[in-house]
């Protein structure tokens, strides 16, 4: 039987993980404002609407911050509509979705949700239709204390401090032809510049985000980001990327090793990012925020969009996700942690209902989907500083990706308990034992061995009817001095914590 092997020393380290990387995203999409956090009328909801039920898993699941309100929502939405008494607030039409957009939730209910699920904020400006007047305003709304019009009317609204959203994204995937107000690069990265500089004159403490390429496989893609970072690089803090994994074809081995993608897409934006700092001659390095990934079913969605007329909320998007996408999303989470030096920013699309790992039905519960379960495990458990880690794993081919290890893993040190965390995917179709040579961290022991396993039940899912079908379990672990062996079961996504003795 083939072994992997793996040594951990704490003298090579990648970077300290900002709890940013666990962020979420809640847009005006489908079932996921309305019907999923929000739903007045609801068992569950509070005075306000807010269903206290995906508050609870909101928590469970780790979420650090939530980007609102979209997505391609944003790029026509009027922030206004959303503020004020509800019952003079305008209907409009959303050509993102193709929906009505009631606006009954808004800027003033997200912060309030926000504040209930104790996560930050992070708010996206409108610049395809709008422009560097309304993202102005927006912050003076949101951020200035007082005895101006916007901010004495966030007061009037009810909130007589402001809101001190500190992450603001400057729109949303504006190189896509999709988009309401899709850009060039050169249109895009001169509004973003302006908007930029003017909103940094109202609050200089805030951080931004210009948009990055809506995916890899984009046409304008690393172009794109050089154009856009040589009009903004002096005004941002983080350059976004967007990806999306889709399993529909039914090709399991290359699903399976959808990070490969990730990793090289978060390299190539690093080099093009430094590559335009060399130009500049720019000293400070540009993040990324990874502000929409998942496994998505995408080929799915036009069925969701054909043949329905304007309506309220429809059900859109609402994957069931299987045993098999799990271990992908806690693949995709080791790449983002395995990259904590550059990327800085990270959120999971969406939080419920929409590609979501919480799901709700109208009226009734809500439940954890089996992708709740790595992200909410390595949200808690990956603390401290990132190890650089190289495995030794035997290897297997894809069609998408080429020759893979079956191996994925990232290790992190927590300085101040001592503890030792290492996630773990084993891609293979059978069991890998894998060996850990700990003597760079001598003392500690096993506390726990956590495995999300897939090779029995590959297309299992959690739902209404059977909420934890899909969910970890734990596993032994060997330990003989320094060395501790573990058996990767097959298609697993796996935590192993060590702390110091007792």
């Amino acid at each position: 039987m083939r072994t992997a092997r793996l040594t951990i020393d704490p003298a090579f380290t990648i970077g300290p993980v900002d709890r940013r990387l666990f962020g979420s995203f809640v847009e005006h999409l489908g079932r996921c404002v309305y019907g999923g956090i929000y739903e007045p009328g609801h068992p569950e909801a509070d005075p306000l609407g807010l269903r206290r039920d995906v508050l609870a898993l909101t928590r469970e699941l780790g979420v650090s911050m939530v980007r609102y309100p979209g997505g391609n929502f944003v790029s026509g939405y009027r922030w206004e509509d959303g503020v004020g008494p509800v019952g003079d607030r305008p209907r409009r039409l959303d050509l993102a979705w193709k929906t009505v957009e009631t606006n009954a939730f808004g800027l003033d209910e997200f912060m309030t949700w926000a504040a209930a699920a104790q996560v930050e904020p992070m708010m996206a400006v409108n610049l395809g239709t709008r422009g560097v007047q309304e993202a102005c305003d927006l912050l003076e709304y949101a951020n200035h204390p007082g005895g101006t019009q916007l901010s004495d009317l966030r007061r009037a609204h009810g909130a007589e401090q402001p809101y001190g959203v500190r992450l603001w994204c400057l729109g949303n995937e504006l190189d896509g032809p999709w988009q309401v107000g899709h850009k060039t690069a050169e249109e895009y990265g001169r509004l973003a510049a302006e908007t930029a500089r003017a909103m940094k004159l109202i609050d200089p403490s805030i951080s931004l985000v210009a948009c990055g390429s809506s995916g890899r496989g984009m046409p304008t893609f690393a172009s794109w980001e050089a154009t856009v970072l040589e009009h903004t690089y002096e005004h941002v803090d983080f350059i976004s990327a967007h990806s999306y994994y889709d399993p529909t074809d039914g090709d399991r081995a290359s699903i399976l090793a959808s990070a490969v993608d990730m990793d090289r897409f978060i390299t190539e934006v690093v080099a093009t990012a430094d590559h335009v700092a060399a130009r500049l001659r720019q000293t400070r390095k540009i993040k990324i925020s990874f502000d929409e990934w998942n496994v998505w079913y995408q080929s799915r969605v036009q069925g969701d969009l054909d043949g329905r007329g304007w309506v309220e909320a429809p059900a859109l998007l609402e994957d069931d996700y299987t045993a098999v996408d799990a271990v992908v999303v806690g693949s995709l989470l080791i790449t983002l942690l395995r990259h904590a030096d550059r990327v800085g920013v990270a959120a999971q699309a969406q939080l419920a209902n929409v590609i979501a790992p919480i799901r709700t039905r109208t009226g009734g519960p809500a439940w954890r989907q089996s992708i709740f379960h790595p992200f909410a495990l390595t949200a808690r458990y990956a603390r401290g500083t990132v190890l650089r880690t190289e495995p030794v794993s035997p290897r297997y081919e894809t069609k998408r990706y080429g020759d893979v290890p079956v191996l994925d893993t990232v290790a992190l040190h927590d300085e101040e308990s001592g503890e030792l965390t290492v996630f773990a995917v084993n891609r293979g179709t059978a069991d890998l034992p894998l060996d850990l040579d700990l003597r760079g961290l001598p003392g500690l022991h096993p506390v726990q061995h956590l495995s999300l396993a897939a090779g029995d039940d590959p297309d299992a899912v959690n739902t209404e009817a059977e909420p934890d079908r899909v969910t970890p379990r734990d596993l032994p672990t060997t330990t003989v001095g320094d060395r501790c062996s573990v058996r990767l079961p097959a298609v697993s996504w796996n935590v192993l914590r060590f702390a110091p003795q007792p």
